[in-house]
C-alpha cells in the first residue's frame, strides 16, 4: 500500500541510509549510461543549463551549467565536498524535488534522470514527470536512465517497466530515442532503459 512507501517521502530516510553505508546506489563516478551517450553527442546549446534531481554525491552533475538537486542533507553536503575537491563549478540544493517548479519554472535546457524516478513514491511519478515538464524550458530535453527494470513492488528502488515509464512521459514528452543504455555498470546490465525525450511546448 501507497502508506508503506511514506518514508522515502521524508529527508530523514535517505539520511540514514547515508549515515549507516546502505547507499547501495552510489557508483563511485558517473552513470556509464549518461557517459556514453553524451559521447555520441547531445545537442545542447552552447552554455546549457541542466538540472539532476536526486543527484546523491553528484558524480552525474559535471559538464554545462548544472544544478543538483537531493534530499539528503548528507548527499549534499558530501556532493559539494567532492565539486570543490575537483574544482567544479556546479551547484547542488538540498530540496524536495517536488517543489522545484516554483522556484525554476522553465529555467533548465536539459534535465538528466537517473536512479531518482525509482526511488520516489511510485504513486507521484506522474507528478514527479510534471516537474520535469515544468522545470525544462519549451523543447529541452530530458535524459533519463531508468532502473531496475523488474517485477514486484520492494523498493526503494522501486521496479520500473517500459510501460510505467511510457505512461508517466507520454502526457508532456515526445519520446525521440528509447534503447537498453551503450554502457551500465556490471550489476545493472539489462536494467536499465535510456530514454531521451523533449519537452511539449503545453
Amino acid at each position: 500500500m501507497a502508506s508503506d512507501r511514506t518514508p522515502v517521502s521524508t529527508p530523514a530516510f535517505w539520511d540514514e541510509l547515508y549515515a549507516s553505508s546502505q547507499d547501495g546506489w552510489e557508483l563511485g563516478g558517473p552513470a556509464p549510461a549518461l557517459v556514453a551517450r553524451l559521447d555520441a553527442g547531445l545537442s545542447l546549446p552552447r552554455g546549457a543549463r541542466v538540472a539532476v534531481p536526486g543527484a546523491g554525491r553528484g558524480h552525474d552533475a559535471r559538464g554545462y551549467e548544472v544544478v543538483g538537486f537531493d534530499f539528503a542533507e548528507a548527499a549534499v553536503r558530501e556532493a559539494r565536498r567532492l565539486a570543490a575537491d575537483e574544482g567544479a563549478p556546479v551547484i547542488f540544493e538540498q530540496r524536495d524535488v517536488f517543489t522545484l517548479a516554483a522556484d525554476y519554472g522553465g529555467a533548465f535546457d536539459a534535465v538528466w534522470e537517473y536512479t531518482c524516478f525509482c526511488a520516489i513514491d511510485p504513486d507521484r511519478r506522474l507528478e514527479y514527470a510534471q516537474v520535469l515538464h515544468d522545470i525544462l524550458r519549451p523543447g529541452g530535453l530530458l535524459l533519463g536512465c531508468f532502473y531496475p527494470l523488474r517485477e514486484g513492488t520492494d523498493g526503494p528502488p522501486f521496479p520500473v517497466s517500459r510501460d510505467s515509464i511510457d505512461v508517466a512521459l507520454a502526457p508532456r514528452f515526445d519520446i525521440l530515442e528509447e534503447a537498453p543504455p551503450a554502457a551500465s555498470p556490471a550489476r545493472r546490465r539489462g536494467l536499465e532503459w535510456l530514454v531521451l525525450a523533449r519537452r511539449r511546448a503545453s
